[in-house]
């Protein structure tokens, strides 16, 4: 029902046709204020009914106006729940939307010989050209709440603590606001960038963030973080949980259904807590790969899959959901309380 435009434009769901579960979309329309990057990132958006007249002082053009302003091929009249129930069943599926008269065996057949996501470095094609210092005091118009917009009022931001790199794998806007909001500085690096130009810069931490495809096929950003462990407090999340399981010698593997939407329930094994999370990712973390040094600290309710870990000796933890959220429950926006704490203990 809410947080359609958030959803468009993160990253991580680059290569991927999103549909919604919730029967009306497009209530609110889109504006400039609530884009999690600079574009929408959705291959295609299916819905069962688009709202044609949004209603919302901050709208600037409908949904539908939106998505044609991007070339970004929508489709409505689709029984969404319907859908739903089909792939809670067989699992994430390829998918062909199109407008050229074909037969479904065709489209079945185009659907079949997409490039899906196995094998894919989508974070190629998402991640920052250079570096840059992301700075809030140049957004003046930034929708500072957490998730949501207070109509562009500024808040009075903590003073600088800690000057921290963040790996852009395909990083949300949310993300970089919650961090500085907490009293990081942040320099976000392309992808590609390595640990020498990374310590070269002498950050007090590290951060690696979310992004889409495969995490096995990034074997740069494996070499990378395995090269600042050790040398840097590391966190990270979503795809960049991923990629720390690979430079602590794991590996992942394919999910059948995937973790997606605001709902997905996640236990803490040290406290017994759970807090519902926001979460969007295809691979997860095998835990039987991890070494002895590596320990599992949440898990999915729903399917037992890891959700967090952290180095026994080393200053490194990440969670495998979106702590900030966008949309999505606030529940674990906690962690970038600990990432500070983890720095200043190792200042």
């Amino acid at each position: 029902m809410t947080g359609y435009q958030e959803v468009l434009t993160d990253p991580s769901y680059r290569g991927q046709i999103v549909a919604m579960t919730y029967p009306l979309i497009g209530n609110y329309g889109t504006n400039s204020l609530d884009q999690e990057s600079h574009s929408p990132h959705v291959r295609g958006f299916v819905v069962e009914e688009l709202s044609e007249i949004p209603s919302n002082w901050r709208s600037e053009m409908s949904l539908d106006e939106y998505l044609k302003k991007w070339n970004i091929p929508g489709a409505q009249g689709i029984d969404t729940r319907a859908l739903t129930r089909h792939l809670r069943t067989r699992g994430a599926m390829k998918a062909c939307l199109t407008t050229e008269e074909m037969s479904h065996a065709e489209a079945t057949r185009k659907a079949l010989q997409g490039e899906g996501v196995i094998g894919m470095d989508y974070v190629r094609e998402v991640s920052a050209r250079g570096i840059y210092q992301w700075d809030p005091e140049d957004k003046l118009s930034e929708p500072w709440s957490i998730g949501s917009s207070n109509g562009g009022i500024k808040p009075t931001l903590p003073p600088v603590r800690f000057r921290i790199i963040a790996y852009d794998y395909g990083i949300k806007e949310n993300i970089l606001r919650l961090l500085r909001q907490k009293g990081f500085r942040v320099t976000v690096v392309p992808a590609s960038t390595t640990a020498e130009e990374v310590l070269a810069l002498n950050p007090d931490g590290v951060f690696l963030s979310n992004g889409p495809g495969d995490p096995a096929a990034l074997a740069y950003a494996h070499k990378a973080t395995r090269d600042l462990m050790g040398k840097k407090p590391v966190f990270g999340i979503c795809l960049g949980h991923q990629i720390l399981g690979f430079a602590f010698g794991g590996s992942t593997y394919k999910l059948k259904f995937g973790h997606h939407g605001a709902n997905q329930p996640v236990k803490d094994l040290s406290t017994g807590k759970v807090a519902i999370t926001a979460q969007n990712h295809g691979f997860a973390v095998d835990p039987k790969s991890l070494p002895s040094n590596v320990e599992v600290t949440h898990i999915n309710l729903n399917d037992g899959t890891v959700e967090g870990m952290r180095h026994k000796e080393l200053p490194i933890f990440s969670v495998q959901y979106h702590p900030e959220a966008a949309p999505g429950p606030h529940d674990a926006s906690y962690f970038f309380d600990e990432f500070a704490e983890l720095i200043e203990s190792r200042a």
